[in-house]
């Protein structure tokens, strides 16, 4: 299966004071998944063969009520083509 980008952004239903810690949660199990990751301002951009990326998808949204969540709100964008797609290969000119 090809490599995709997935980007993922986590809303999670929280006290203010508690988004950043809930946020943290999920990046700590993106890390841990062993896929290749890059967090942003706004967003997480992972790379890696969609099914196990949309497994982390899910994934969030369980962390995110288990840390206290009431509801998530999340944005997912996929970047996929036949041949694969690699975060490196759209963002290495700006590095």
């Amino acid at each position: 299966m090809p490599r995709v980008n997935v980007s993922l952004q986590v809303i999670p239903n929280v006290p203010e004071d508690k988004i950043y810690p809930v946020v943290d949660k999920v990046i700590e199990m993106i890390d841990k998944s062993g896929v290749k990751y890059e967090v942003g301002p706004m967003e997480t951009t992972m790379e890696g063969e969609l099914d196990i990326l949309l497994g982390i998808v899910k994934k969030a949204q369980t962390i995110c009520v288990s840390e206290g969540a009431s509801r998530v709100i999340s944005v997912v964008k996929i970047d996929y083509k036949e041949e694969g797609v690699t975060m490196d290969e759209k963002i290495s000119k700006y590095r």
